[in-house]
């Protein structure tokens, strides 16, 4: 996928993001069920948890794997640690 398809696809999908937390703001102001609340967060979270994974996938796929294939090794490095911090 070409550069500004991607950037296109990533923005979109912030904005929709965007949406679902100005959504949660208006549910606090208008005192919505707390279980109601609770599960749009979930929703958010699965939401960024997907866009970065998927910023993740285009990272190893286009600039990771190429670094590694030259010898620099230390790319390993930072890619585990890319993955602690996602998951942790």
């Amino acid at each position: 996928m070409e550069k500004e398809e991607l950037q296109k696809k990533y923005i979109k999908r912030l904005n929709i993001i965007e949406g679902q937390i100005k959504g949660i703001k208006q549910m606090i102001v208008d005192e919505r069920l707390c279980s109601d609340i609770l599960i749009q967060i979930a929703a958010i979270n699965k939401s960024t948890k997907s866009l970065g994974n998927q910023i993740l996938k285009n990272y190893l796929s286009n600039n990771a794997i190429t670094e590694i294939k030259k010898g620099n090794e230390e790319k390993i490095d930072e890619i585990i640690k890319l993955f602690e911090r996602m998951n942790g």
